[in-house]
């Protein structure tokens, strides 16, 4: 396979299906390779044709990360423009947090640590969103090593899930979930017992539970330049969501929609804040009043960012227009109807109930507008067109365990 030699080269920090959806959107932009930098090997990038893979175990620790960054920074330097992208946000926040050091090799499309401090912890979100007139969840901010009176103006059941997911990702306690559900009291203080255990000392919100299953969630991708402008937006409506405790909450499929009044309120808080780069949203539907609550924002493209360039508009192509041609951006919003999966059919239709929807899923599929990311034709030699094969038919087992309570 031939690739382009252009000035730039992107560098991917992870090994999941984010990180093949980036090597995907480069290679079909650019026709470029990816150097993807992981802690350990994973098929879905290892048999790619499409990227370098270097493995070097413990990358999340901050040391070796850094110095591994500054070895490939040092070999490409007068050679190639780094893009330097992290699939986690434990990856983004080292970026983040080293670009001094870091900035000499790279370009690194983040904001600074002083607004990713105030953004990312979702209390202080939805305190931004208070002062915008933002919709978003009713919440109690239950504080970690503290006297909590877990006293609430809303019934349960309750969302309870942490104000910091970055420090959450290292905190080991019983029954860990990325969100919790709970019914009552008793549920909630007995996980709260087991979390005051653990290494996370942050804030823990518990949050009204807006009523309705994964459809009623949305997804919103959006690009703001250099000049803090927001020049991209993408909404998605997430038809599913991954069920198991370790990643609940990330779709696994998505259909495009336009929706001005969900872009204009994203607009307005990245714009106030002076927001550059990609943000994701997370957004449901609340059927009791009619609104769109927001929930949180990441500061990084999404797992699911494939539902973006799936549809037609290419995710890095903003990223390498307005960091490394610094070219003048158009304000697009994406309009192309389109199905992102990651998940087999049959699964999506045995989960989604709303019969307009199904039949949606069911057209997009006959008209052949469904994309499924790491199926990409140019990258599908036999061994790895098993391990993807394998992959998709491995979510029915997923589920299958979910259903019976065995995950």
């Amino acid at each position: 396979m031939e690739f382009k030699e252009l000035e730039f080269m992107p560098v991917i920090l992870g090994a999941d299906i984010t990180a093949y959806s980036l090597v995907r959107s480069y290679h079909e932009e650019y026709g470029v390779k990816s150097l993807v930098v992981s802690q350990k090997q994973a098929k879905i990038i290892s048999e790619s044709k499409i990227c370098e893979n270097r493995v070097f175990p413990g990358l999340e620790n901050e040391d070796v990360l850094i110095k591994t960054l500054v070895e490939i920074g040092k070999e490409f330097k007068g050679k190639k423009k780094l893009i330097v992208m992290g699939c986690g946000d434990w990856y983004v926040r080292l970026l983040i947090e080293n670009k001094a050091v870091l900035s000499e090799y790279y370009v690194i499309p983040y904001i600074d640590e002083d607004l990713l401090n105030k953004i990312v912890l979702k209390d202080k979100f939805y305190e931004i969103c208070e002062e915008l007139g933002i919709k978003y969840p009713k919440t109690y901010v239950y504080e970690c090593g503290k006297e909590n009176d877990l006293k609430f103006d809303f019934d349960y059941p309750v969302i309870a899930k942490p104000a910091n997911s970055a420090m959450y990702h290292y905190a080991k306690f019983p029954g860990k979930k990325k969100v919790f559900r709970f019914n009552n009291e008793q549920e909630l203080r007995a996980m709260l017992e087991n979390l005051e255990k653990s290494s996370y000392n942050y804030k823990f919100l518990i949050q009204d539970c807006i009523p309705g299953d994964d459809e009623y969630m949305r997804v919103l991708t959006c690009y703001s330049d250099r000049n803090g402008k927001v020049q991209f937006a993408s909404l998605g409506h997430s038809l599913l969501e991954d069920h198991t405790p370790s990643a609940i909450g990330n779709p696994v499929a998505i259909i495009n929609e336009v929706n001005p009044d969900i872009v204009a309120a994203a607009t307005k808080f990245l714009e106030h804040i002076g927001y550059t780069g990609f943000s994701n949203f997370d957004i449901k539907y609340d059927t009791r009043d009619g609104s769109y609550n927001f929930f949180e924002i990441n500061v990084r493209l999404g797992r699911s960012n494939f539902y973006v360039t799936g549809s037609g508009f290419n995710t890095v192509k903003w990223i390498v227009d307005d960091l490394i041609y610094n070219k003048e951006l158009e304000y697009t919003v994406a309009d192309r109807e389109n199905l992102f999966t990651v998940v087999p059919k049959g699964i999506i239709l045995r989960y989604v109930k709303d019969p307009e929807t199904r039949e949606q899923i069911k057209r997009l599929y006959r008209e052949g507008r469904v994309s499924y990311p790491l199926a990409y034709k140019c990258d599908l030699a036999p061994k790895r067109r098993f391990y993807v094969n394998a992959a998709l038919l491995n979510q029915y087992r997923k589920y299958h365990m979910v259903e019976k309570g065995k995950v």
